[in-house]
């Protein structure tokens, strides 16, 4: 009698494919399934009626600093002062060689001399009848161009020269006596300190520079005003990028006087504050801030208090626990605080708290 060996092997194929289903089931049931809701806290969003604050820093300069040069080149004589010293409007600074435009000045005068002669034994022999019209006016336009040559040297001899133009300070002395400059190099830096024409150039960002505009109001802080700080404004604005800085120029006028004196360079702080009046502004906290750059980051926010949403969001100050956003949460209503790092965009959320 043969045994059919049929039903073992159907019997041991569902223990095998029983065995392999409860490995599967095993497997799954340690995976955390992606549609699980995460915990969070949430901060609802109100726009910040609080101004913006940044800090720019720069150097105090006067609003006519010049470079003093000759109009005319040549050997420089003398010299009268030197870098640091007090300068008076019409101040004789220095001096070229001036032999060479005096041999220049009496040629032009023996010139004019003989064009004046020309001239008039031109018109003589004219009424005679012995020149013509054209031989005569001749002479007169030769006798004019004498004439105005003497007074252009006349005028040059004048900026063989150099004084000052304003009541301050020299900042630099960029020649020595015995150097020969051409015409129009800079030998004397000078300023108006003494007028009090003092202003701080700070350099901010891009953004900073469309935020603020003439007028704004800001307070100056710097080492020699010890723990004064003092009120100023802004007066002007650059209109192109500074390329020895990457940054663009703000110029800001002191308000009152300080009693210190300043010195051109001298280092300072400007703190803006900026009205969010016309923008909408939030301050949020700086542990809800994702991936920030100190430009831009990303936040999680919710519509519905169900599900996450990650929004790209523009920054503005960056301080220990808080951040201020100028744009990116207009469409929100609350922010996700608490429980960020678990998520993902779209993620499903279960709130805990709200603030």
């Amino acid at each position: 009698m043969k045994t059919s060996i049929r039903p073992y092997l159907f019997v041991a194929t569902l223990a095998v494919a029983a065995t392999i289903q409860s490995c599967h089931q095993a497997d799954r049931s340690t995976d955390i399934p992606r549609t699980d809701t995460v915990p969070v806290a949430l901060l609802s969003l109100h726009n910040s009626a609080s101004a913006v604050a940044f800090e720019a820093t720069g150097t105090f300069t006067t609003d006519d600093e010049t470079m003093l040069s000759f109009k005319s080149g040549g050997v420089i004589e003398k010299m009268f002062v030197r870098e640091g010293d007090a300068v008076r409007p019409g101040q004789l600074l220095a001096r070229v060689h001036q032999d060479e435009i005096d041999a220049h000045a009496s040629q032009a005068r023996l010139a004019v001399e003989k064009a004046k002669r020309d001239y008039d034994r031109a018109s003589k022999l004219y009424r005679d009848s012995v020149t013509t019209l054209e031989q005569m006016q001749n002479a007169q336009t030769a006798l004019s161009v004498a004439q105005q040559d003497l007074k252009s040297i006349q005028f040059n001899k004048q900026y063989a020269e150099i004084r000052s133009t304003s009541n301050g300070y020299v900042l630099a002395r960029l020649a020595q006596e015995g150097q020969v400059v051409g015409p129009g190099t800079p030998v004397f830096q000078v300023n108006s300190a003494n007028e009090g024409h003092w202003e701080l150039k700070v350099g901010v960002s891009d953004r900073q520079w469309s935020m603020i505009q003439i007028g704004d109001t800001a307070s100056i802080r710097a080492d020699v005003f010890g723990e004064q700080a003092f009120p100023a404004s802004v007066t002007r604005k650059s209109e192109g990028l500074d390329p020895n800085t990457g940054t663009f120029s703000i110029f800001l006028r002191l308000a009152r006087a300080p009693k210190n004196k300043l010195a051109s360079g001298v280092f300072a702080r400007a703190e803006f504050r900026k009205s969010s009046k016309q923008n909408a502004v939030w301050n949020i906290p700086y542990e809800s801030l994702l991936d920030g750059n100190g430009k831009e980051g990303y936040v999680f926010v919710t519509h519905d208090n169900k599900t996450a949403k990650r929004v790209k969001v523009s920054l503005g100050g960056i301080s220990a626990d808080q951040v201020t956003v100028l744009s990116g949460l207009d469409s929100a209503t609350a922010l996700i605080v608490s429980g960020s790092p678990y998520l993902v965009d779209g993620a499903p959320i279960k709130v805990i708290t709200q603030k």
